[in-house]
């Protein structure tokens, strides 16, 4: 059983130096450290790149060690998701310092979660507080006639130049070269401009084949851990309440949750999971995913009950 910390801050102008004051004790007994830096606290927990990496990592009965509650939540939306995955997974949560410290926020009892509730709700209201000052102090300073924002790396006659120049043949690249600035300056001004826009006979999408006959019978899959997870913040109302009503099994440091449903709830919950196949994720988020639709397919190949 270990311990594992976690650190985030929002914005690049920020650091993590307060964070590790907190937690100096953990970082100098050399606990693994995870981190989602220059990330917002409106990107729920399930979905930082830091975070993900450490459930991936942990093992039943380690504790996750936050210096505050905000670095890993600030909504109810979120923790409501967090919750469940934290329990299911065997780990403990904990707040190196203010009140909270000594509790674990991940424990399964009434009294820590109405506890937790009323703190994330504390939370999402200081954030939206934030939010809306931000916005009054932006409206005022654009009627003072100030101007917000970073300047333009390129001026409206360079901007003309690179929207002419693209409709030539002249590549992105070779345009960034050309004016000293990056190719996502030159992809911005030609979005800008809907310079990059498909004509309207490609930019249509290929209309979606029929679907085939479905069984409804119910079938009996083993989602992985990591798609139920990703499900259970970001599927909809009745793939949640399925993960919810099936049973949890654990294979080592994982776990999957045997779910008994139709194959129209499975292939749903494929296609809900998809993110975790796409490029960019986790090598055990895409082999997770490649597993479920093995499963499903071997599945549908099945001839129905009685034939």
């Amino acid at each position: 059983m270990a311990d594992r910390v976690y650190l985030r801050h929002s914005t690049d102008k920020q650091t993590d130096a307060r964070q590790r004051h907190a937690l100096a004790a953990l970082l100098a007994s050399g606990a693994p450290v995870y981190d989602d830096p220059a990330t917002s606290s409106r990107r729920l927990s399930l979905d930082r790149a830091g975070f993900t990496k450490l459930l991936h990592e942990a093992a039943v009965g380690d504790t996750i060690r936050i210096a505050d509650a905000a670095r890993l939540f600030r909504s109810v939306a979120d923790i409501l998701a967090l919750r469940p995955v934290l329990i299911r997974r065997g780990l403990h949560l904990r707040v190196e310092s203010g009140l909270l410290s000594g509790i674990d926020l991940a424990a399964d009892d009434p009294g820590t979660k109405m506890m937790v509730n009323v703190l994330a709700s504390v939370l999402e209201f200081q954030r939206d507080m934030i939010s809306e000052n931000t916005r009054q102090g932006v409206a005022a300073a654009e009627a003072s006639g100030k101007t917000l924002g970073r300047p333009t790396a390129l001026d409206d006659a360079a901007a003309a130049d690179v929207v002419t120049a693209y409709s030539q043949g002249t590549a992105v690249k070779a345009l960034a070269r050309r004016h000293h600035v990056a190719p996502k300056t030159i992809r911005r001004v030609l979005d800008a401009a809907g310079a990059r826009q498909l004509p309207e006979h490609l930019d249509a999408p290929e209309p979606a084949e029929p679907p085939g006959p479905v069984a409804d019978a119910p079938v009996t899959l083993d989602l992985p851990g990591l798609l139920a997870d990703h499900l259970h913040a970001a599927g909809d109302d009745t793939i949640r309440q399925a993960i919810a009503a099936g049973r949890t099994i654990r294979r080592g440091q994982g776990h999957s949750v045997r779910l008994t449903a139709p194959l129209t709830l499975h292939l749903a919950a494929l296609h809900q999971s998809a993110a975790l196949a796409a490029e960019g994720a986790a090598p055990a988020e895409r082999k997770a995913h490649r597993v479920y639709a093995t499963r499903l397919q071997t599945a549908e190949q099945q001839p129905p009950p009685g034939r």
